[in-house]
């Protein structure tokens, strides 16, 4: 029997949001995600890498509840891209669309990438990881 679970790539995700149209909007048309198929409460995105469902809190007590990585659970989302200067053209296309990101940074030789951090609608982070060369 083996001592460890072998696990493999990240299979799918599933988020919950205030407004599904909102963010199935956002992930499609800034991030190129694509419209997979209808959920009985939301919607199922991919990108041909990973799938992310979206689906509304069930009888969510506070409707301006938004994320806080500083609770328990879910921190952020990286996504990979393939170099510096697609980073780069990201950051263009946020900042031409007028959201609000922390910039490309270099993370320096030790982590061999350059990141560039933003948020969704309902304040959840996500990242662009770009590897050096």
């Amino acid at each position: 029997m083996a001592d460890t679970i072998r696990t493999g790539a990240v299979h799918h995700l599933r988020l919950t949001v205030t407004d599904v149209q909102r963010s199935q909007d956002f992930y499609t048309s800034v991030l190129g995600f694509q419209m997979i198929t209808p959920l009985p409460s939301g919607v199922l995105i991919g990108n041909g890498t990973v799938m992310i469902g979206m689906g509304p809190a069930p009888e969510r007590p506070n409707p301006d509840d938004r994320f806080d990585e500083n609770r328990v659970g879910l921190d952020h989302l990286s996504f990979t891209i393939n170099s510096r200067e697609e980073i780069e053209a990201a950051e263009r296309l946020l900042n031409e669309r007028g959201i609000p990101n922390g910039g490309v940074k270099d993370l320096g030789a030790d982590f061999g990438f350059y990141i560039l951090a933003f948020r969704d609608p309902d304040n959840i982070q996500l990242e662009l990881t770009a590897p050096y060369g």
